[in-house]
């Protein structure tokens, strides 16, 4: 299982619109920039984040994005979500139904559910489950706890600027 680079990026770049005012946005150009990835790319991201209701988007010269809802209420499985996608990440194929026993209907009789679909399925839901538990003002006070503080003012400073 391996989520794609875009859940990351989406991650960091909601954190740096935490701390942007209420009234003001940040573009596409400033979070790409500082990211060193292309607009073209985390427009993307976004446009999947916004039709998602975790950013808003405020049209103009000055525009940008924003947090659509405080970030108490955003979840890391609110973000994979709305850029992944909400497919299963175990996709049962019943292949048991192919084996030497069942091919005849010699076992007509087993149970018909998946044991292991349901063991992955199970699993699948714990970590769900966790995910939904971290939100970005999680995410926002660890970053706080394990960053130094010039790095965290440093990148409030950029943001706070490029807004202007």
């Amino acid at each position: 299982m391996q989520y794609s680079i875009g859940v990351e990026y989406a991650l960091h770049c909601l954190v740096y619109l935490i701390d942007n005012e209420e009234d003001s946005s940040i573009g596409i150009k400033e979070l790409s920039t500082f990211q060193g990835i292309s607009e073209t790319y985390l427009s993307k991201i976004f446009s999947k984040l916004s039709k998602n209701g975790i950013v808003s988007s405020v049209p103009g010269v000055k525009g940008g994005y924003k947090l659509a809802k405080s970030p108490e209420e955003i979840s890391f499985w609110d973000v994979i979500e709305a850029v992944e996608g909400p497919k299963p990440i175990f996709q049962c194929k019943n292949i048991k139904d192919n084996g030497y026993l069942y091919r005849d209907n010699t076992c007509s009789s087993a149970p018909s559910s998946c044991t292991i679909n349901l063991v992955m399925l199970s699993a699948e839901e714990k970590m769900r489950d966790f995910l939904r538990s971290k939100t970005l003002s999680w995410l926002n006070e660890e970053l706080d706890r394990v960053l130094p503080n010039q790095i965290r003012e440093d990148t409030r400073k950029y943001f706070s600027k490029s807004s202007l």
